[in-house]
C-alpha cells in the first residue's frame, strides 16, 4: 500500500510538473498583444494615422483602402508569429516605383507607433513589433 501511495504521489508531481511547464511555453507576439482584435486596431489605427497625414497620404491615395487594410493584417499576424499566411505581393513590389525618402519612412513608422500606441501596446511591445518589421525597410526605401 505505501508503495501505491508513492508511486500515485511520484506520478501526481510528474503531471503537476508538465502542466506548469506547459503554461509558461513562451507566447507569440501575436498572442503577447492580444491576437487578431488587437492587429486589427493597429491596422484601423494606422489607416487613420495615414489619412490625416498629408505628406504620407500621398502615397496611399490611389491605393484600395479594403486591400491594403485585409493585406496589413495579415502581413502583422504572420510577422508577430500569428496563424495567418501573408497572401499580399512582398514588400519590395508593393513599394516598387514610389521612391520613400528616408525621412517618409520615418514619419510612416511614427504612423505606426501612435496606432500601435492607440491600440494599448506597450512601449516594449511596440518596440518588438518595430524589430520584426525593420529587416523590410531595404525593400521599401528608394525604390
Amino acid at each position: 500500500m505505501v508503495n501505491l501511495v508513492k508511486a500515485s504521489f511520484i506520478a501526481f508531481s510528474v503531471f503537476l510538473v508538465a502542466c506548469a511547464a506547459l503554461s509558461k511555453a513562451p507566447k507569440s507576439l501575436y498572442d503577447e498583444i492580444g491576437g487578431k482584435p488587437t492587429v486589427e486596431a493597429i491596422t484601423d489605427n494606422f489607416i487613420d494615422e495615414i489619412s490625416f497625414n498629408k505628406d504620407i497620404y500621398r502615397y496611399f491615395e490611389k491605393t484600395n483602402i479594403t486591400r491594403f487594410r485585409e493585406k496589413f493584417i495579415e502581413h502583422l499576424c504572420v510577422n508577430t508569429g500569428g496563424p495567418c499566411t501573408y497572401t499580399g505581393d512582398t514588400m519590395l513590389k508593393v513599394h516598387q516605383g514610389q521612391k520613400i525618402n528616408e525621412t517618409d519612412f520615418n514619419t510612416t513608422v511614427d504612423l505606426l507607433v501612435n496606432a500601435m500606441k492607440k491600440a494599448g501596446l506597450t512601449y516594449p511591445q511596440q518596440n518588438q513589433v518595430l524589430k520584426v518589421l525593420a529587416p523590410m525597410r531595404g525593400e521599401m526605401l528608394y525604390k
